[in-house]
């Protein structure tokens, strides 16, 4: 009896030395868990503001939080993994084969990814370019490594996968710093060309939000005979920011100052021959 009472106490005190250490070892884990989380939180609002003040590129910024946050999390647990007793090497292995099998289930994800990466390093457009790409004209709000968010002129917003931006044709129309709005207008057969031609560039000398730079003069030019009328082009160029305003308001102006000029609208015209 004796024997079988001792061995159960050295059961009893076996169980309880191995829980006693595992607890303290989960507490101090837990403990080190909170306390981590709230120092890598300090440490990225102050990365965040150290980027803000060295004027890290806008476009890079989100990336590189994100990617440091990760590092920091990934860090933080192989320590806390140390603490447990769990052996870092294994502990690396394990993750390295989590990896995988995210990877394989998030192929398309990954996609996003590499292209998003290809984005930020390769950079044909960076944010606050106005862009088009997959049916979406607007300025570039945010580059994610997965998705990139424009704005468009109706105050849409548009959020698309990095792959597919990156399949696809991109135009940046912010690159140079200009551009140059054609605008058509018609005028009938036999009307003064000459004076159409210059009550236009007038016009577009007057607008404020036309360039006048050398180079970047604007001109009026004949574009194309058309059966019923003569097509004339209106070439101004102007800052990206003023681009609808010339293009909607600066157009209007044209077609008043014609008209008030007598040009009427160019009908369609047949020539009827009597023969007898």
């Amino acid at each position: 009896m004796e024997t079988v009472t001792k061995s159960v106490s050295n059961f009893y005190n076996s169980i309880a030395a191995g829980v006693g250490d595992w607890g303290l070892k989960l507490l101090g884990a837990f403990a080190a868990l909170i306390i981590g989380l709230w120092i890598i939180r300090i440490v990225m609002k102050g990365i965040s503001r150290a980027f803000e003040t060295k004027h890290i590129d806008t476009t890079l910024r989100p990336f590189l939080v994100t990617l440091i946050g990760f590092a920091l999390k990934a860090l933080l647990i192989i320590s806390i993994a140390g603490i447990v007793g769990v052996p870092t090497a294994s502990f690396a292995a394990l993750i390295a084969g989590v990896g995988v099998a995210i990877g394989a289930a998030f192929n398309g994800s990954l996609g996003h990814l590499a292209s998003g990466i290809m984005l930020l390093i390769f950079r044909p457009f960076k944010v606050g370019d106005l862009i088009k790409t997959n049916n979406a004209f607007g300025f570039v709000k945010e580059i994610s490594v997965f998705v990139t968010v424009i704005e468009t002129f109706q105050n849409e917003t548009e959020i698309i996968p990095n792959s597919a931006i990156t399949s696809n044709k991109i135009t940046n129309l912010t690159a140079i710093g200009n551009l140059r709005v054609d605008m058509p207008f018609s005028i009938r057969y036999g009307a003064d060309i000459e004076k159409a031609k210059e009550i236009v560039l007038n016009v577009l000398v007057k607008d404020a939000n036309v360039l006048k730079e050398i180079g970047k003069e604007p001109r009026v030019a004949v574009n194309n005979l058309g059966v019923n009328n003569i097509e004339l082009l209106a070439l101004p160029y102007v800052d990206c920011d003023h681009y609808w305003d010339v293009y909607w308001d600066t157009r209007q102006k044209i077609v008043e100052a014609l008209v008030n000029a007598g040009y009427e609208a160019p009908l369609p015209q047949r020539v009827v021959t009597m023969t007898k």
